[in-house]
């Protein structure tokens, strides 16, 4: 399968390809370089998709749930037969190390597999009557079409997180994905054709100003259902519009996730744990630690092994093999990285690795102490390779300060006393805990936020749900 043939033509994917009557270019963060002009869609192309996606979701949602399933797992073998081509595009793109890309395909692939499984598993109820000549039940339909939005810090994985359980419901699905990396969700698109999906059912509009294509097909009636993966502030903005037809919404939005070391954590074990979870895609995820707090006993030696931990990583080209840490994105996540670095330093904080702006869009891996409340890294994703360590003296303080945060996506703790990891992990006020894991996430399992980072959850039997509708049947007999 070529390299994202049909963007390479400037077409964007409806019911068929279709050309583009405006362009735009994708660069590499990681030489600067244009890749590709690709298709640049606006009110238009969104206006044609909500019809197609209309039409298409009535046929769609008549095919069996096995032979939804069947197309899907064609679609995951395809994604699998093409990994490295697909993990190419991805770092090419956005940045992303190769050995990392490789891992979101596969994890992308996961989410196909386990929502072709899970197409046949949609089950309905029956309930006692109250009178002797009727019959109840409730059974479970797609909700409609539905509108995504993607982010560009895993541009194959959010797509199938989503894409996946709403076509294996019966949903018609229009994407738009991040601005920055279209190229992989029309590279999947491609094998979703491949796989023998049939026109409209999955539709890919690449834009580079999302406002006239969001405005278009979240006023749209026909459209049933937005998600959206983001920013906080970005997401109550689609909020509000979906309210206006009452869709069903799901929003992952921002996290500040924090890490808590015990003093009772094996460092030797604990460290790649903190390690991978901070540094992974240079910091640019939404679970990626953004604060980490170690115990007061243990704060010297823990920061002694795990500066020398950071320094080990490799910083280079995210297409050779032993890479550890790419570009950022863009240079506005550049300048946030400094931004964030510089406002530390004016407050009393000291790096202790790093902190060094490199060529390009590169930056150091940075370890940073003398951590204050006042700091903008301890309000704001950094969505960077920038580390802050804080001290706590007790559980109850710990918890606190994790807590201290609008946000509640994920969060982390290591610890080897199973009484604690119980009691802290349910104290938490996030919808993610990982205990001793820095990478808790998988295909099969809930991914979703409280508080202001989100509403509902991905993966896993939870994420069919949200494309789903019960339908309540009472059925009286004659009498």
């Amino acid at each position: 399968m070529a390299l994202t043939t049909k963007a390479k033509e400037a077409f964007y994917y409806s019911d068929g390809w279709q050309k583009a009557s405006k362009t735009y270019p994708i660069h590499s963060p990681a030489t600067g370089e244009t890749l590709l002009e690709v298709a640049n869609c606006g009110a238009d192309e969104a206006t044609r998709a909500a019809a197609i996606a209309w039409d298409s979701f009535q046929s769609w949602k008549q095919k069996t749930a096995f032979e939804r399933s069947d197309i899907l797992m064609r679609w995951f073998d395809l994604m699998m037969a093409n990994q490295e081509e697909l993990a190419r595009t991805m770092t090419l793109e956005m940045g992303k190390p190769i050995k990392e890309s490789r891992g979101e395909v596969a994890y992308a692939a996961g989410f196909v597999k386990w929502y072709a499984e899970e197409a046949k598993r949609v089950y309905g109820e029956t309930m006692p009557a109250h009178l002797a000549h009727k019959r109840l039940f409730a059974i479970k339909q797609p909700v409609g079409p539905v509108y995504a939005v993607t982010p560009w810090n895993f541009p194959s994985a959010m797509v199938t997180r989503k894409a996946a359980p709403a076509l294996a419901a019966g949903c018609s699905f229009i994407l738009k994905p991040a601005e920055h990396t279209p190229l992989s969700a029309l590279y999947l698109a491609e094998l979703w054709e491949a796989a023998g999906g049939p026109p409209g059912t999955l539709q890919i509009l690449p834009c580079e100003n999302p406002v006239p294509v969001s405005e278009i097909l979240i006023a749209d009636p026909r459209i049933r259902k937005l998600t959206f993966t983001g920013s906080t502030e970005v997401g109550r903005i689609l909020y509000k519009q979906s309210a206006e037809t009452i869709k069903k919404i799901s929003l992952e939005l921002g996290g500040h996730a924090p890490y808590i070391i015990f003093e009772d954590a094996d460092l030797d074990e604990a460290i790649p744990e903190v390690i991978a979870c901070k540094y992974r895609n240079a910091g640019q995820t939404c679970v990626c630690t953004n604060r980490i707090y170690v115990h007061t006993s243990i704060m010297e030696s823990f920061t002694q092994k795990y500066t020398e931990a950071v320094k080990a990583l490799k910083v280079g080209d995210p297409l050779n093999d032993d890479t550890d840490i790419g570009p950022l994105v863009d240079q506005q996540g550049f300048e946030k990285v400094e931004e964030h670095i510089k406002d530390a330093l004016a407050k009393g904080a000291k790096i202790i690795t790093g902190g060094k702006a490199l060529s390009g869009l590169y930056f150091e891996p940075t370890v940073i102490t003398n951590i204050s409340d006042d700091m903008k890294l301890m309000s704001e994703e950094t969505f960077g390779p920038v580390a802050p360590l804080i001290s706590f003296e007790t559980d109850a303080e710990a918890i606190q300060m994790a807590n201290n945060t609008p946000f509640g996506l994920a969060a982390y703790l290591y610890t080897n006393d199973l009484s604690r990891a119980f009691k802290v992990s349910e104290a938490l006020e996030y919808g993610i805990v990982g205990v001793n894991d820095g990478l808790p996430s998988t295909p099969f399992v809930p991914f979703g936020g409280v508080k202001q980072s989100g509403l509902g959850r991905e993966g896993g039997h939870w994420g069919i749900e949200e494309y789903l509708e019960v339908k309540y049947i009472s059925m009286g007999l004659p009498k």
